[in-house]
Protein backbone atom coordinates (compact mmCIF):
# COMPACT_ATOMS: atom_id res chain seq x y z
CA UNK A 1 0.00 0.00 0.00
CA UNK A 2 1.08 3.43 -0.41
CA UNK A 3 2.21 6.07 1.73
CA UNK A 4 -0.91 8.26 0.22
CA UNK A 5 -3.17 5.03 0.56
CA UNK A 6 -2.12 4.53 4.07
CA UNK A 7 -2.38 7.85 5.42
CA UNK A 8 -6.19 8.07 3.82
CA UNK A 9 -7.15 4.76 5.60
CA UNK A 10 -5.91 5.89 9.01
CA UNK A 11 -7.77 8.99 8.62
CA UNK A 12 -10.78 6.91 7.68
CA UNK A 13 -10.17 5.01 10.79
CA UNK A 14 -9.39 7.89 13.03
CA UNK A 15 -13.12 9.69 11.95
CA UNK A 16 -15.25 6.05 12.34
CA UNK A 17 -13.78 6.24 15.73
CA UNK A 18 -14.62 9.71 16.51
CA UNK A 19 -18.15 9.02 15.22
CA UNK A 20 -18.00 5.47 17.49
CA UNK A 21 -17.57 7.93 20.67
CA UNK A 22 -19.83 10.61 19.90
CA UNK A 23 -22.29 7.75 19.27
CA UNK A 24 -21.94 5.91 22.60
CA UNK A 25 -21.73 8.98 24.64
CA UNK A 26 -25.05 9.54 26.99
CA UNK A 27 -27.29 12.26 25.02
CA UNK A 28 -27.61 15.28 27.13
CA UNK A 29 -30.65 17.74 27.32
CA UNK A 30 -30.13 21.22 29.51
CA UNK A 31 -32.37 24.04 29.41
CA UNK A 32 -32.18 27.25 31.97
CA UNK A 33 -35.67 26.80 33.43
CA UNK A 34 -37.16 29.93 35.44
CA UNK A 35 -38.14 28.44 38.90
CA UNK A 36 -40.53 30.41 41.33
CA UNK A 37 -39.31 29.72 44.39
CA UNK A 38 -42.04 30.06 47.76
CA UNK A 39 -40.00 30.62 50.74
CA UNK A 40 -41.16 30.30 54.44
CA UNK A 41 -38.42 32.54 55.93
CA UNK A 42 -38.45 33.86 59.81
CA UNK A 43 -39.58 37.17 58.78
CA UNK A 44 -42.56 35.92 56.50
CA UNK A 45 -43.17 34.37 53.69
CA UNK A 46 -41.14 35.20 50.39
CA UNK A 47 -41.08 34.91 46.68
CA UNK A 48 -38.77 35.01 43.81
CA UNK A 49 -37.93 33.65 40.87
CA UNK A 50 -34.49 32.37 39.79
CA UNK A 51 -33.38 30.19 36.40
CA UNK A 52 -32.03 27.31 37.24
CA UNK A 53 -29.22 25.47 35.70
CA UNK A 54 -28.62 22.04 35.90
CA UNK A 55 -25.51 19.92 34.56
CA UNK A 56 -24.68 16.15 34.53
CA UNK A 57 -21.25 14.82 34.50
CA UNK A 58 -20.64 10.76 34.26
CA UNK A 59 -18.21 9.84 37.19
CA UNK A 60 -16.85 6.58 37.94
CA UNK A 61 -20.79 4.26 38.11
CA UNK A 62 -22.67 7.94 38.83
CA UNK A 63 -22.77 11.41 37.57
CA UNK A 64 -21.55 14.11 39.35
CA UNK A 65 -24.88 16.69 39.40
CA UNK A 66 -24.15 20.85 39.91
CA UNK A 67 -26.87 22.92 40.34
CA UNK A 68 -26.76 26.59 39.46
CA UNK A 69 -28.80 29.70 40.60
CA UNK A 70 -28.32 33.12 38.41
CA UNK A 71 -30.26 34.60 40.80
CA UNK A 72 -30.88 35.34 44.23
CA UNK A 73 -34.07 34.01 45.91
CA UNK A 74 -34.00 35.22 49.71
CA UNK A 75 -32.80 37.85 51.60
CA UNK A 76 -31.48 38.81 54.82
CA UNK A 77 -33.11 41.77 57.58
CA UNK A 78 -29.47 41.95 58.63
CA UNK A 79 -25.75 41.48 57.36
CA UNK A 80 -24.80 38.23 56.97
CA UNK A 81 -21.04 37.68 57.73
CA UNK A 82 -18.57 35.27 55.40
CA UNK A 83 -19.69 31.76 56.18
CA UNK A 84 -22.61 32.22 58.22
CA UNK A 85 -25.28 31.09 55.26
CA UNK A 86 -25.07 27.46 53.92
CA UNK A 87 -27.19 26.27 51.02
CA UNK A 88 -28.54 23.02 50.11
CA UNK A 89 -30.83 21.71 47.88
CA UNK A 90 -32.41 18.33 46.35
CA UNK A 91 -33.19 17.80 42.59
CA UNK A 92 -35.94 15.14 41.96
CA UNK A 93 -35.86 12.45 39.33
CA UNK A 94 -37.91 11.24 37.19
CA UNK A 95 -38.06 8.88 34.25
CA UNK A 96 -36.51 5.55 34.23
CA UNK A 97 -36.37 6.01 38.26
CA UNK A 98 -38.50 8.58 40.58
CA UNK A 99 -35.44 9.79 43.07
CA UNK A 100 -34.52 12.70 44.95
CA UNK A 101 -30.45 14.05 44.87
CA UNK A 102 -29.18 15.66 47.49
CA UNK A 103 -27.12 18.77 46.67
CA UNK A 104 -25.41 21.06 48.90
CA UNK A 105 -22.34 23.74 48.37
CA UNK A 106 -20.24 25.91 50.48
CA UNK A 107 -20.95 28.70 53.13
CA UNK A 108 -21.23 32.15 51.25
CA UNK A 109 -17.50 33.25 50.78
CA UNK A 110 -18.16 36.83 51.58
CA UNK A 111 -20.26 38.50 53.25
CA UNK A 112 -24.45 39.64 52.03
CA UNK A 113 -25.29 43.21 53.07
CA UNK A 114 -28.85 43.15 54.93
CA UNK A 115 -31.84 43.45 52.43
CA UNK A 116 -29.47 42.23 49.64
CA UNK A 117 -30.12 38.82 47.49
CA UNK A 118 -28.29 35.96 48.43
CA UNK A 119 -26.63 34.48 46.36
CA UNK A 120 -26.78 30.48 46.03
CA UNK A 121 -23.11 29.36 45.69
CA UNK A 122 -22.95 25.96 42.59
CA UNK A 123 -24.87 22.84 44.71
CA UNK A 124 -23.66 20.09 44.09
CA UNK A 125 -23.91 15.66 44.65
CA UNK A 126 -23.98 12.61 43.28
CA UNK A 127 -26.42 10.74 41.03
CA UNK A 128 -26.49 6.89 41.24
CA UNK A 129 -28.86 5.49 38.99
CA UNK A 130 -30.27 1.89 39.52
CA UNK A 131 -32.27 1.46 36.33
CA UNK A 132 -30.83 2.39 33.02
CA UNK A 133 -32.89 4.57 30.65
CA UNK A 134 -33.96 8.53 30.25
CA UNK A 135 -34.17 10.38 33.03
CA UNK A 136 -34.91 14.02 33.89
CA UNK A 137 -33.49 16.10 36.28
CA UNK A 138 -35.90 19.20 37.84
CA UNK A 139 -34.78 21.49 40.65
CA UNK A 140 -36.38 20.65 43.91
CA UNK A 141 -36.88 22.40 47.64
CA UNK A 142 -33.92 24.83 48.45
CA UNK A 143 -33.21 25.30 52.05
CA UNK A 144 -30.65 28.01 53.48
CA UNK A 145 -29.49 27.96 57.22
CA UNK A 146 -28.15 31.49 58.30
CA UNK A 147 -27.57 32.63 62.10
CA UNK A 148 -29.07 29.81 63.45
CA UNK A 149 -32.26 30.07 61.59
CA UNK A 150 -34.01 28.12 58.36
CA UNK A 151 -35.59 29.28 55.17
CA UNK A 152 -37.41 26.59 52.98
CA UNK A 153 -38.02 27.48 49.55
CA UNK A 154 -40.25 25.76 47.77
CA UNK A 155 -40.94 25.74 43.79
CA UNK A 156 -44.77 27.07 43.20
CA UNK A 157 -44.68 26.78 39.11
CA UNK A 158 -44.06 23.63 38.72
CA UNK A 159 -40.87 23.70 36.69
CA UNK A 160 -39.83 22.08 33.82
CA UNK A 161 -37.33 19.64 34.01
CA UNK A 162 -34.04 21.50 33.66
CA UNK A 163 -31.84 18.27 32.27
CA UNK A 164 -32.75 14.87 30.33
CA UNK A 165 -30.24 12.23 30.52
CA UNK A 166 -29.54 8.89 29.48
CA UNK A 167 -28.18 6.96 31.81
CA UNK A 168 -26.41 3.51 32.89
CA UNK A 169 -26.87 1.56 35.72
CA UNK A 170 -24.00 -0.47 37.02
CA UNK A 171 -24.42 -4.19 36.48
CA UNK A 172 -27.06 -3.16 33.77
CA UNK A 173 -30.08 -2.33 35.63
CA UNK A 174 -32.88 -1.79 33.18
CA UNK A 175 -36.25 0.30 33.57
CA UNK A 176 -38.19 -2.93 32.80
CA UNK A 177 -36.85 -4.39 36.31
CA UNK A 178 -33.64 -5.69 36.56
CA UNK A 179 -31.94 -4.12 38.89
CA UNK A 180 -28.80 -6.12 37.75
CA UNK A 181 -28.64 -8.94 40.13
CA UNK A 182 -25.88 -11.76 39.96
CA UNK A 183 -27.74 -14.36 40.80
CA UNK A 184 -29.36 -16.75 37.76
CA UNK A 185 -32.70 -18.28 37.52
CA UNK A 186 -31.80 -20.25 34.84
CA UNK A 187 -29.23 -22.05 32.42
CA UNK A 188 -26.59 -20.10 30.11
CA UNK A 189 -24.82 -21.98 27.38
CA UNK A 190 -23.49 -24.94 28.84
CA UNK A 191 -23.67 -24.18 32.16
CA UNK A 192 -25.51 -26.00 35.40
CA UNK A 193 -28.30 -23.86 36.96
CA UNK A 194 -27.08 -23.08 40.23
CA UNK A 195 -30.42 -22.95 42.85
CA UNK A 196 -28.30 -23.87 45.80
CA UNK A 197 -25.16 -23.80 47.23
CA UNK A 198 -21.83 -24.05 44.92
CA UNK A 199 -20.86 -27.29 46.35
CA UNK A 200 -23.87 -28.74 45.27
CA UNK A 201 -23.56 -27.50 41.48
CA UNK A 202 -20.33 -29.16 41.81
CA UNK A 203 -21.30 -32.24 42.77
CA UNK A 204 -23.88 -32.43 40.02
CA UNK A 205 -21.11 -31.50 37.33
CA UNK A 206 -19.25 -34.14 38.80
CA UNK A 207 -22.04 -36.84 38.66
CA UNK A 208 -22.80 -35.65 35.18
CA UNK A 209 -19.33 -36.53 34.44
CA UNK A 210 -19.43 -39.88 35.78
CA UNK A 211 -22.49 -40.71 33.83
CA UNK A 212 -20.28 -39.53 30.29
CA UNK A 213 -17.38 -41.62 31.28
CA UNK A 214 -19.53 -45.05 32.13
CA UNK A 215 -21.43 -44.41 29.18
CA UNK A 216 -18.00 -44.17 27.08
CA UNK A 217 -16.95 -47.55 28.84
CA UNK A 218 -20.19 -48.92 27.81
CA UNK A 219 -19.72 -48.09 24.51
CA UNK A 220 -15.81 -49.26 24.18
CA UNK A 221 -17.09 -52.82 26.05
CA UNK A 222 -19.09 -53.49 23.62
CA UNK A 223 -16.72 -52.71 20.44
CA UNK A 224 -14.34 -55.03 21.99
CA UNK A 225 -17.11 -58.12 22.58
CA UNK A 226 -18.01 -57.40 19.13
CA UNK A 227 -14.80 -57.44 18.00
CA UNK A 228 -14.15 -61.14 19.95
CA UNK A 229 -17.76 -62.81 18.34
CA UNK A 230 -16.00 -61.75 14.63
CA UNK A 231 -12.45 -63.37 15.39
Amino acid sequence: MSDRKRSTALALASALAGAAVLLAAPAAHAAVVDVQYDCKTPIGDKSAVSPIEIKGVKEGSGYKLTMSFQKGVSSSPIELGKGAMTPSAVIVVGGAEKVSVPVSGPPNPEAVPANTPIKISDLSGTYTPKKSGKVTLTAGVLTIKAMGTTTTCTPGNSPKPSLELDVTAPGGGSATGSTGSTGSTGSTGDSLPQTGPEDSAIALGTLGATVILSGAAGVLWLTRRGQRARS
